[in-house]
């Protein structure tokens, strides 16, 4: 419709969340659930954001491997808001097989794992075994594990330094790094710790490893993505009352006189109370109105950084394992995906590449040329197999990069516009560019628009404090 949407219900307020993300569907979830009429605008054809599905042929394939924690409390909220914490179950307690090519045969399996013990203790005997690093590289690690879990992450000095620097100047070795900082760290921050933030890398190991015994237990979808973060919150968001736009490109948000909002789409401008700005910095950037942040600039100075994912179809099984992280090789983290994406025979496996700014551009025939080798390496029963298929998929801006100085870049959910508020894993909630970020964001933005609407946060409160 050319003209603006009226309501049949004067009295009640109004909101529109632009993005269809993890952030925008939080937002419009939570902003529902407390009684306001919500309109969920998204440009592509689908929810989800960077964590979907497709179709190929026969297969239905993830964009790319997508792992969650059992600290990540508000993405497993938003997992049973959805109806869908059965189809994304937690690891009963840690467990990650490494395999290192560059070690004898027979002493290339290494894990890392937790016992009930209480922190720190619950690492001390995975530490002492893990067999990838020499005995004094292990002390070395114990004491700066302790180091990092006494620093303070609300010291906005830490968001300046390299975790890189850190940890040499407390005795981590290049191997070290190799072998356990970076293992961990590239798959959580998206970059090396020489390119990240201490600020975001002790938050990830504090929250992770150092606070509860099973906080860093891993949980990740039995199911295509897209039947999560699509068609459950697709189904969710219906029964909240919702009204859902898909491929719908907002092209402006601009305030009334009178503190109500207009929000332009082709052929239709929406008014509305409030709005959530869930999209990408750079089209949080473009779409915000003047005087809404004091620095908007600051927007484009938040780099990215990219994720690149390949997928090998085998004409039989090759890996017993649900997943595995590799050691001196290019190979970073594989999964087996074959039941999830409705394969019948053979295998499927996906291989997560993070901080992929050397490959992200690289030919499929090349990186076939490359990783195929590096599996019959690292699996065996990959020798002589058959491949059926291997394709790419390539996230340029997967995340955003969390190079030191970017604490200061990312904006809070609130903006100097009475009415108007960010969400995404790119705004300042304290955790890397993660699903658990994106949720965390898309409650702050409903948290925050409700309190200035005067309408019940209840739903939210304990969530949100247990988030913060």
């Amino acid at each position: 419709m050319s003209e603006a949407e009226s309501t049949d219900d004067p009295g009640r307020a109004t909101a529109v969340v632009i993005g269809g993300g993890l952030a925008g569907i939080t937002a419009a979830l939570a902003l529902a659930d407390s009684g306001l009429r919500v309109t969920l605008l998204e440009g592509r054809p689908r929810l989800g954001g960077l964590a979907f599905s497709f179709r190929r042929g026969d297969l239905t394939v993830d964009n790319g491997q997508h792992v969650f924690l059992r600290c990540c409390t508000a993405y497993r909220w938003f997992l049973d808001r959805v109806d869908a914490t059965a189809l994304a179950p937690l690891q009963d307690r840690l467990d990650v097989p490494v395999l290192d090519l560059g070690a004898p045969s027979g002493r290339r399996l290494g894990r890392i794992g937790r016992s009930a013990l209480p922190v720190p203790l619950h690492l001390a005997r995975s530490l002492a075994t893990y067999q990838h690093l020499s005995l004094a590289e292990r002390a070395k690690v114990g004491r700066a594990a302790l180091a990092l879990k006494g620093l303070d992450l609300t010291d906005p000095a830490l968001d300046a330094q390299n975790f890189g620097d850190w940890l040499a100047g407390h005795g981590q070795s290049r191997r070290a790094v190799e072998a356990l900082w970076d293992l961990v760290g590239v798959a959580t921050l998206n970059a090396v710790a020489q390119d990240s933030s201490l600020g975001l890398a002790a938050m990830v190991f504090k929250t992770g490893l150092l606070s509860d015994p099973g906080a860093a237990d891993i949980g990740w979808a039995r199911v295509p993505l897209g039947e999560l973060h699509d068609t459950l919150a697709r189904k969710a968001l219906d029964s909240a009352g919702v009204r859902t736009e898909i491929r719908t490109r907002v092209t402006s948000v601009s305030p009334y006189e009178n503190g109500r909002w207009s929000v332009q789409v082709p052929g239709e401008r929406i008014e509305a109370d409030t709005v959530v700005l869930a999209v990408p910095q750079r089209e949080a950037h473009d779409l915000l109105p003047q005087g809404a942040l004091d620095a908007p600039e600051r927007l484009l100075d938040i780099g990215t950084a990219p994720i690149l994912n390949i997928h090998v179809v085998y004409d039989r099984t090759v890996l017993t394992a649900p997943f595995f992280a590799a050691l001196g090789s290019p190979v970073q983290w594989v999964f087996d995906r074959t039941e999830a994406s409705g394969l019948r025979e053979g295998q499927y496996l996906a291989l997560s590449q993070s901080a992929a700014q050397d490959e992200i551009d690289e030919p499929v025939a090349v990186l076939r040329e490359r990783y195929l080798p590096e599996l019959e390496r690292l699996l065996p029963g990959a020798r002589g197999a058959g491949v059926k298929d291997f394709f790419v998929t390539r996230e340029r801006t997967a995340t955003f990069a969390p190079a030191p100085g970017v604490g200061r870049l990312r904006p809070g959910t609130r903006t100097k516009a009475p009415g108007l508020y960010l969400a995404g894993a790119w705004t300042a909630t304290g955790w890397p560019a993660t699903m658990e970020s994106a949720v965390r964001s898309g409650v702050g933005a409903a948290d925050a628009a409700l309190g200035a609407l005067g309408r019940p946060r209840d739903h939210l409160l304990g969530l949100f404090e247990e988030a913060a």
